[in-house]
């Protein structure tokens, strides 16, 4: 394969939007499978799938039409999509007959990956109680907000995050159930109490009434204020991010058949390499899995030599991560000899990825190994943007085009006019997969739903071909690694040092995780702080990933603009000029 052999010219991508275009009008419209239809939600109109499953229950079951196939994969663990449900459903009934969950009662989940993971998480939705996956990541005062925030009434764990809530456990009227407990514990363990019921019945389920507007998740994302917020997502939410993906699948393999994922020597099966308390893990990867009859196979952890084995052994079919980690296992030395002849799909998602990246991709991989990436937040449950194969090629700097046919974007001025392509601004999108709000906090919601549209803090263009491309944002995040960064969450805990003054936090490009932390200390007159003393303060405080990598300080005060408020992006240049780091 050449680069060059994948790059279209305008015209050609014009063409070939026109025939999408066509192929997408009848792949949605009266009598399609996936037919859509307009509804009212909260005062707006929007368009929806008419014919999906109404709540995520519903969407489990499909996995009964392949029952017997290979579905949850860890380690030594293997599950069935017939067994998976079954177990489910019986925590389902451990949820609400044992613990008295009801519909819409919080219950979080804070665990490494693992099958426990996904069946707690089904068992939950299942009866209409809201799942609340946690940051595993977490320390535990922050462990400590989002219980309360949510206020949640039972919390699935493992060992290493029951370590971190014991502190406090006498605080919360939280009941506990553990997955894999290392030694005897005083909590039940999850496999034991979901194999001493029988499963709920249809008709026990179907008195539940689960319906698409219920609340079905809690996601936590790390914001430019303060602590992370809630956010509040519908089963309709969920549902029609899940095929949303579905369609655009469909009508970009019958336009350009090179992208065709299924393989009759190799099942559809993906890597499972990212948390699933992130969209891109419980949605794009694991719910999305029920759609596909796709096999799930987690990682204990990542490591890019575990994974070149795992490829080879499970014959996956779609490689899905943050960008960093196809790069990390390109440069391993047992790329070359691994087969990676199973692979139809290079993907990837919350973050950028590099144009190099990307040319190394295209000469390194299979040739059937098509390479995409999305774009899209934890309030639009993973939707917005998305391209792949011959279209990315020749967009490498874009992040593709809206996402048909339920999601809508625009950009917008400070004013909240709508720009003409080529015009930059704020990225919006509006859609029957933008949340229902962030939970517990109207003016935080205000503040970024406007109109039925969610105003993302990103700032981008739409070029003349409609394909968006981002070029800043808004809001003071870093993004490493994919974990979303607020600045002001750092920043706060930095400054409870006594030594510190004054303190600014920011992010710089860095190759491999997409953006390093850094952070500009105003100490204390008279007063001696270093790196690893900050670090050690901090390490207690907030998760690992949150810990600026380089720290620099200084006894005057920091830059200031205009306005009175630090100069932060003085302070980036300066450090990226320092450390010799492009822009």
């Amino acid at each position: 394969m050449t680069i060059q052999a994948n790059i279209l010219s305008d015209q050609q991508i014009s063409d070939d939007l026109g025939q999408l275009k066509t192929i997408a009008a009848a792949h949605m419209g009266p009598g399609a499978a996936l037919e859509t239809e307009t509804v009212t939600i909260d005062g707006q109109e929007l368009s929806v799938f008419a014919h999906v499953p109404p709540n995520l229950g519903e969407l489990y079951t499909l996995g009964l039409e392949f029952g017997d196939k290979t579905f949850l994969v860890y380690q030594q663990e293997r599950f069935s999509f017939a067994e998976s449900l079954d177990l489910s459903l019986r925590m389902a009934r451990v949820l609400k007959e044992k613990y008295e969950i009801q519909l819409g009662d919080r219950v979080a989940i804070c665990a490494r990956n693992s099958p426990e993971w996904c069946m707690a998480y089904m068992a939950i939705t299942l009866i209409g109680a809201i799942a609340v996956p946690m940051n595993s990541w977490w320390k535990s005062p922050e462990l400590k907000y989002g219980l309360s925030d949510s206020d949640t009434k039972l919390i699935f764990l493992d060992p290493a995050r029951l370590d971190l809530v014991q502190p406090f456990l006498d605080s919360l009227d939280v009941q506990i159930v553990m997955f894999k407990p290392e030694v005897e514990s005083a909590f039940p363990e999850f496999y034991e109490l979901a194999r001493s019921v029988e499963p709920l019945s249809q008709d026990e389920r179907n008195e539940i009434e689960v319906v698409p507007e219920d609340k079905a998740s809690i996601m936590y994302t790390s914001g430019s204020t303060g602590m992370p917020k809630g956010v509040l997502s519908t089963h309709r939410n969920i549902i029609n991010a899940l095929y949303t993906w579905k369609f655009v699948k469909e009508i970009t393999e019958i336009l350009r058949p090179e992208l065709l994922e299924e393989n009759p020597e190799f099942p559809p099966a993906l890597l499972a390499n990212v948390p699933l308390f992130h969209v891109t893990g419980s949605h794009a990867q694991f719910l999305a899995s029920f759609i596909y009859s796709r096999k799930f196979v987690m990682m204990y952890k990542w490591d890019a030599e575990a994974a070149l084995k795992l490829i080879e052994q499970e014959r996956i079919s779609v490689f899905h991560g943050v960008p960093t980690m196809a790069w990390e296992i390109m440069q391993s030395p047992n790329f070359d000899t691994t087969d990676l002849s199973s692979l139809r799909g290079v993907q990837s998602g919350g973050a950028s990825r590099p144009p190099e990246h990307l040319n190394m991709i295209m000469q390194k991989f299979p040739d059937s190994a098509i390479p995409g990436l999305g774009y899209g937040l934890t309030e639009t449950n993973a939707i917005g943007a998305i391209i792949s194969g011959k279209f990315y090629a020749s967009r490498p700097n874009s992040t593709g085009r809206p996402t048909p046919p339920v999601t809508s974007v625009k950009v917008v001025d400070d004013a909240g006019n709508t720009l003409e392509d080529g015009g930059v601004g704020e990225i919006c999108i509006k859609g029957a997969t933008v949340m229902k709000g962030y939970w517990n906090n109207p003016e935080a919601t205000a503040e970024v739903i406007k109109d039925g549209w969610f105003y993302s803090g990103d700032i981008g263009m739409l070029d003349e071909l409609g394909f968006l491309i981002i070029l800043d944002r808004a809001k003071d995040i870093v993004i490493r690694g994919g974990e979303n960064i607020g600045c002001a969450e750092v920043e706060y805990a930095i400054s409870e040092h006594p030594e510190v003054s004054e303190v600014s936090v920011y992010g710089i490009p860095e190759e491999r995780l997409g953006e390093m932390l850094c952070c500009s200390i105003m100490l204390q007159a008279d007063s001696v702080l270093n790196s690893e003393q900050l670090t050690s303060f901090l390490s207690s405080r907030i998760a690992g990933f949150k810990i600026p990598e380089r720290v620099f300080f200084q006894y005057e005060q920091l830059p200031r603009i205009a306005t009175g408020k630090i100069a932060k992006k003085e302070l980036r240049m300066k450090t990226m000029e320092f450390l010799g780091v492009e822009a």
